[in-house]
């Protein structure tokens, strides 16, 4: 496993994350499964999870803290704090007042005392971006937080917020997280730029398009039983479709000319581009997570990176839509919480 520099920082974290959103979530990842999956990430190099506090409505959090007793130096934690637990004023998005709750809160169910990424999973649109901004600048200062990155901004609010901090002298970004991958580029036109022109790193989510660039889904579009494909029957209306199907067929040929799958290729893609520090992905079982790791090993020439991006300008996917996840609760009315 080789290792990245988050952005402008001193903290090196590895190629491939570890994603957790599947973590304590129904028909997903139980404890037992999701310890296992995490000791058998560092056993294969990697050292940094991806999370947040809304995943499984916190149990995520809870099974990581468990799973890293005893091994919490071995692993870098990034979580998230902004969307919605529930309903209700004051229960969510970016004010002082529900940062310094929600660390406390993530803190307890990680069974920790600092947090490595602290991230704001979505911009609250609804207040100030300095008032965050300094709430999670007191935590840096804490020691309660050791790096901050936003996730899910539109580029001009993400240079906004930076330049927001940098003027203010507070503690400023050292990463992005965003939708990125071979089937959705919609990033590339400002959000990417951005990030070079900031030395920001950027952390891609869905590197494997919710599970079409496993190579899994046949031809029919038939994905394998249990997996988020199959599960998630929205996100599979979405990706399955002719031309994507006809895309990722073009994407596996060119895979195995080079004696490689088109998963390896769908890391070795994204790791081509120098400002990507880690791909966040999910895992299964301790037998995938080997895989998501092995495939950092193949590095892509600058002219093979080159023609898989000539493959896809050729052939671009459907429904991909923005690089970005937005939440319909910052742009309507709090309502109160349910009794009960």
């Amino acid at each position: 496993m080789q290792f990245r520099h988050l952005g402008n920082s001193g903290l090196e974290v590895s190629e491939i994350g570890l994603g957790a959103n599947s973590f304590g979530e129904p028909r997903k990842r139980d404890r037992a499964e999701s310890q296992a999956i995490i000791h058998a990430a560092i056993d294969h190099g990697i050292n940094f999870v991806d999370t947040s506090n809304v995943y499984a409505s916190g149990v995520s959090e809870e099974f990581i803290g468990h799973a890293l007793k005893g091994r919490r130096a071995d692993m870098l934690v990034g979580t998230k704090f902004g969307s919605m637990r529930r309903q209700g004023p004051n229960n969510f998005g970016g004010s002082r007042n529900f940062v310094m709750r929600s660390v406390e809160d993530s803190l307890r169910r990680l069974q920790t005392d600092y947090i490595d990424v602290y991230m704001i999973h979505r911009p609250d649109t609804r207040m100030p971006m300095e008032e965050t901004l300094r709430a999670l600048d007191d935590l840096v200062r804490q020691g309660k937080v050791r790096y901050t990155a936003g996730c899910n901004f539109e580029s001009w609010r993400f240079v906004d917020a930076y330049h927001t901090a940098k003027s203010n002298d507070l503690e400023t970004f050292a990463a992005a997280q965003f939708g990125y991958s071979m089937m959705d580029r919609s990033a590339e036109a400002e959000m990417i730029p951005a990030c070079r022109q900031l030395k920001v790193a950027v952390i891609p989510y869905l590197p494997l398009a919710a599970g079409m660039l496993t190579g899994k889904v046949d031809a029919s579009g038939t994905p394998p039983p249990e997996t988020r494909l199959d599960i998630e029957k929205g996100t599979a209306e979405k990706w399955i479709t002719p031309a994507n199907l006809a895309l990722i067929n073009k994407l596996e040929n060119w895979a195995k000319e080079r004696d490689h799958s088109v998963l390896e290729l769908a890391f070795a893609w994204l790791l081509a581009e120098p400002i990507v520090a880690t791909v966040i992905a999910g895992a299964s079982s301790p037998e995938q997570v080997a895989q998501n790791a092995a495939a950092a090993s193949w590095q892509l020439t600058l002219e093979e990176r080159a023609e898989v991006t000539a493959i896809l300008d050729a052939n671009p996917s459907e429904n991909s839509g923005p690089y970005y996840s937005s939440a319909a609760y910052f742009r309507e009315p709090t309502q109160m919480a349910p009794r009960g």
